[in-house]
């Protein structure tokens, strides 16, 4: 073989390898760059101190763009978590301060704050309120990150 093949040929094995390398190195920055605005939402279930409730949480890092929710009653779909589901859930006389999250709510990076809290003197009434929001209730709510389309979903329904 001549010289010049042999040059053009390992040229062309240096190029290609250095084109593999780039494109291996672009497609680790774009993971990283999705995982350093991934949003962690939590739900937790809060008794404390004359207070019951469900909180949410952003635990994560990037914000966390609401989808979707869905709102079960004693394991029956009832809807989404908007005004019309609560005033069929909750009773006039315990009536708790909510949060809807709708479609395209945004829950920032480090943002606690209660989808339904119920306050009271009264350890009967919180019991029973406790009853509904640890056992009775569950809130699905589905979301994603700022790229979109991960399908992200938390539950307030307990863990196993």
């Amino acid at each position: 073989m001549r010289m010049e093949t042999v040059i053009a040929v390992a040229a062309t094995v240096i190029a290609l390898g250095s084109l593999w390398v780039s494109h291996s190195q672009s497609r680790a920055t774009r993971m990283h760059n999705r995982q350093s605005v991934r949003p962690i939402l939590q739900i937790r279930r809060v008794h404390e101190n004359g207070r019951v409730g469900l909180q949410v949480v952003n635990a994560g890092l990037g914000p966390g763009i609401v989808t979707d929710t869905v709102v079960r009653l004693d394991g029956e779909v009832v809807g989404k978590w908007d005004r019309e589901v609560k005033d069929r859930i909750f009773a006039a006389s315990d009536r708790p301060v909510t949060y809807s999250l709708r479609a395209g709510a945004v829950v920032l990076n480090g943002q606690q704050t209660f989808l339904v809290r119920f306050d009271s003197d009264d350890p009967d009434r919180l019991e029973r309120f406790w009853e509904l929001v640890s056992r009775r209730l569950v809130i699905d709510v589905h979301y994603e990150s700022v790229y979109g389309g991960e399908g992200f979903t938390v539950s307030s329904l307990p863990a196993g």
